[in-house]
């Protein structure tokens, strides 16, 4: 019996089966491939790439980028956090 095609192709590509997958690891793994509109193996491979430093491409953090240049002088802050500027010397004998 000769092995098809499909088979054949299949088995030259190398393929893991993981165990013991926490449900922290397994939701969150399952939400990024949702909302990336991406395959489940697909953001394995992706993470197994960055956790093993083989990704060419640095992770970008972009949490605080809408406050870049928005910061404003306020005087009534300024002078409500002056007590923070003074240093108690008896707190440091």
């Amino acid at each position: 019996m000769q092995a098809t095609p499909a088979y054949v192709a299949c088995m030259k590509v190398k393929q893991y089966t993981l165990c013991g997958v926490p449900p922290t690891i397994d939701c969150a793994a399952r939400r990024r491939a949702q909302q990336e509109g991406k395959s489940l193996n697909a953001v394995a491979m992706e993470a197994l790439a960055r956790g093993l430093g083989l990704d060419a491409k640095p992770v970008e953090h972009t949490d605080l980028d809408t406050l870049i240049g928005t910061w404003q002088e306020d005087p009534a802050f300024n002078a409500a956090v002056a007590d923070f500027q003074r240093i108690d010397e008896e707190g440091w004998r």
